[in-house]
């Protein structure tokens, strides 16, 4: 949101040298401006049925950037001073070069707040902390008598940004982090399987660390590791898939939402880089990224660069309208800013990136849905994939899946991978249900070594003909 402080780092840059030190590496440039970011995080994991791991980190820096055409300067520190600011401008400045520039309009304002901006840490002390995962091993272990081991993690941060622009325009965003996640190992005869669950979001600790909050996610925990310890060897061949709603959105992240973040597409290295207008997907198909959404994981009042998070249609009834952009790419394509510019840390470079990005809900019954799956897999949570951004292709574990026949969920399934290509996938989607749900609050993405927190989203699909690789039968 805009402020007229330099919250909150007055105390350590004066506002107007700052400034003048920033028009300096941006005269005759066509973009930058002065990332300043301060960090906290805490860390507590309760193992076997003591603390394994605590840990409190803290960190500061800024970074300056001076944009012209497709090249970028960029300088960062972990010394927030007059001098070590004034050496990053001369780096910076490099890429600007003699000739003149027109610089971009600056980013709209905004006075929406999405989240809190409460420390989520000081929600509870550090004895507190602890004795809650201890409270947590107890009872997940008295569940069940399988339970061999538990483990049991909670995480908060807070991050303090100010972004300072050439034409002294000034936004700051405080954003909260929590999360608590519960993982459970199982044992009968022999047989030893994993199940965990958790999430988090914008807020504070105090709703997760509440019994009534982890009570379920243990049970749950403790569910999918029973499911795991009576599958049987997936199935390996083409099938028709049932995805269920929620966290198997991870699957449209990686399988369409890389392909529609701008830099890819400006740079014609997208499966989806030119094809703008056209069906891309099927009938039905509608996708969004959507940062504006309160308290979640993925949401950001503000992206690094200052431009408004926006609710982004990206696939509208199967075509491809949007992608999703930051100021560099967006202005090199003749678009508008999307608010998709993001930054892991005061180190690194904005880039386009996701935020919540999720498919709307269409008007089948899930149960329908599941009745007309001949013979196939019915997916409903994974764990690691990966995509080909150049071709679309990827692979996904599956952490819990079905075997089905004739409409009949069957017994549980392990080792499943789905194989397929994102453009094909979405062509070949033959039922959407009405049951959209985002994801519990679990996700990061990586990109050219930058991880930032996002959010996923999809309500019961079937998708026709994937690759299912397992054991064969």
């Amino acid at each position: 949101m805009n402020d007229d402080r330099f919250a909150p780092f007055e105390t350590l840059i004066d506002e107007a040298a700052a400034l003048a030190t920033l028009r300096d590496a941006t005269q005759g440039a066509e973009d930058g401006e002065l990332f300043l970011e301060r960090r906290r995080s805490e860390s507590l994991v309760f193992d076997d049925g003591r603390v394994r791991n605590a840990s409190y980190d803290a960190s500061e820096g800024f970074g300056l950037r001076a944009v012209k055409g497709e090249v970028a300067g960029y300088a960062h520190s972990t010394e927030i001073s007059e001098a070590a600011l004034k050496r990053a401008a001369e780096t910076a400045r490099l890429a600007v070069g003699d000739g003149g520039g027109t610089m971009a309009a600056p980013p709209a304002g905004t006075n929406q707040r999405l989240y809190t901006d409460a420390d989520p840490m000081a929600d509870a002390g550090f004895g507190a902390k602890i004795d809650i995962l201890g409270e947590i091993d107890a009872f997940t272990r008295a569940l069940d008598p399988r339970v061999v081991q538990v483990s049991a993690s909670m995480a908060a941060s807070l991050q303090e940004v100010t972004i300072l622009r050439p034409e002294g325009g000034l936004v700051t965003d405080i954003r909260p982090m929590a999360r608590l996640n519960i993982s459970v190992i199982v044992e009968d005869r022999g047989r030893r399987e994993s199940g965990g669950h958790g999430g988090g979001g914008r807020f504070g600790l105090s709703g997760l660390i509440d019994p009534h909050h982890w009570q379920p996610v243990a049970r749950e925990a403790l569910r999918i590791a029973l499911v795991n310890l009576d599958a049987e060897p997936a199935p390996a061949g083409q099938f028709d898939v049932v995805l269920g709603p929620g966290w198997p959105g991870v699957l449209l992240h990686e399988a369409v939402g890389h392909g529609l973040e701008g830099d890819f597409n400006r740079k014609k290295t997208s499966a989806f880089a030119g094809l703008m207008g056209q069906q891309v997907a099927a009938k039905g198909v509608t996708v969004l990224d959507d940062g504006t959404i309160p308290d979640r994981r993925g949401s950001i009042t503000v992206d690094d660069e200052g431009t408004p998070s926006g609710k982004n249609v990206l696939i509208e009834d199967g075509i491809l309208v949007g992608y999703m952009q930051d100021r560099q790419n967006a202005r090199l394509m003749g678009v508008t800013p999307t608010g998709n510019g993001r930054r892991e840390s005061y180190a690194h470079a904005p880039m386009p990136r996701m935020t919540n990005t999720y498919m709307l809900g269409g008007s089948a019954d899930p149960k329908a849905i599941l009745a007309d799956l001949k013979d196939g897999i019915y997916a409903v949570g994974f764990g690691g994939g990966q995509v080909d951004i150049t071709n679309g292709k990827f692979v996904f574990n599956c952490t819990e899946a079905y075997r089905v026949k004739n409409g009949v969920v069957g017994a549980p399934v392990k080792g499943a991978t789905l194989i397929g290509d994102g453009p094909t996938a979405m062509r070949q989607i033959r039922a959407i249900g009405n049951d959209l749900a985002l994801d519990p609050g679990i996700g990061n993405c990586g990109k050219a070594g930058q991880w930032v927190p996002v959010g996923v989203g999809m309500p019961t699909l079937m998708i026709g003909g994937l690759t299912v690789g397992g054991s064969a039968t």
